[in-house]
């Protein structure tokens, strides 16, 4: 059944626009810290004239080439050096010492990274096992895609699609889960479709990877594809970019891969590609 449209604002929004803005947000602020619109990290027309110049006026499969090439040229990280890299790229704004979690909003030490419970740990939001990519240098390590997350409710999400529906997630208030399928909280689910359908640009069958896409369908199992592509428009329409979306997205591009996810800079861009 379709679910209804709503805009809602990211409840982190306040505390990474205050930290953005030289204000001081108390140490006990979390995401659950009360909601405001939020102001852009940066001027995406100074992109527009240089990164993106050769993609301006395209719609269609032309635009999906030329993001394409363009976000293809990166610097690529080990596996390890993403653990270093994710304590800087979901920095809590309010908490230099920890981490933002994805899926649970929560915010955790950064030394607190592992494999045991209570731990966070790497989430890739494009399951590896769909395509087989594994941890290689490459998408296993792209961390547009990475994210800190409790290391239990990384398990419980596993390798499912996304879609609507399910039971609450254990430990994690506001998401879902089925058989089949992983619905995030309201606040991050413009981030994963956003995060999807870069991976779905910057892979499509070259340097040795498989070509990754999104469908409309649950369940894909090892295929190359994760779905469901109409819930993730959805999503990316209802949940725009925030401050700390945003910034993330600088952060990557200014300090580890040198390159940008074009949804969250452009998240109109969804639409004219899918």
């Amino acid at each position: 059944m379709p679910v209804p449209r709503v805009r809602r604002w990211k409840p982190l929004a306040l505390a990474a626009a205050a930290v953005l803005a030289g204000i001081t947000v108390p140490a006990t602020a979390t995401a659950t810290t009360s909601p405001v619109p939020a102001p852009a990290v940066t001027a995406v027309s100074a992109y527009d004239d240089t990164y993106y110049k050769d993609a301006l006026g395209k719609t269609g499969p032309a635009l999906k080439s030329a993001l394409h090439t363009i976000i293809s040229k990166q610097t690529k990280l080990s596996y390890s050096q993403v653990w270093d890299a994710l304590k800087t790229t979901d920095q809590d704004p309010a908490n230099s010492a920890n981490v933002i979690l994805l899926y649970t909003g929560t915010s955790r030490s950064k030394s607190s990274s592992g494999g045991d419970q209570g731990d966070w740990n790497r989430e890739h939001v494009w399951a590896k096992s769909h395509g087989d990519f594994g941890t290689t240098t490459g998408p296993g390590t792209d961390i547009h895609h990475l994210r800190p997350e409790d290391v239990t409710v990384n398990s419980i999400r596993g390798n499912k699609d996304f879609d609507n529906g399910g039971g609450t997630v254990s430990g994690a208030p506001g998401n879902l889960t089925d058989g089949d399928s992983f619905e995030p909280r309201d606040a991050v689910k413009g981030d994963v479709a956003r995060m999807i359908l870069y991976m779905a640009v910057r892979y499509d069958g070259a340097d040795g990877f498989p070509d990754l896409e999104p469908n409309d369908r649950v369940d894909n199992g090892s295929a190359p594809a994760i779905g469901r592509l109409s819930v993730l428009k959805q999503w990316s329409d209802e949940d725009p970019p925030d401050a700390f979306e945003k910034n993330r997205n600088q952060v990557i591009f200014d300090k580890f891969q040198h390159n940008r996810n074009p949804f969250i800079d452009h998240p109109e861009w969804v639409e004219e590609v899918w």
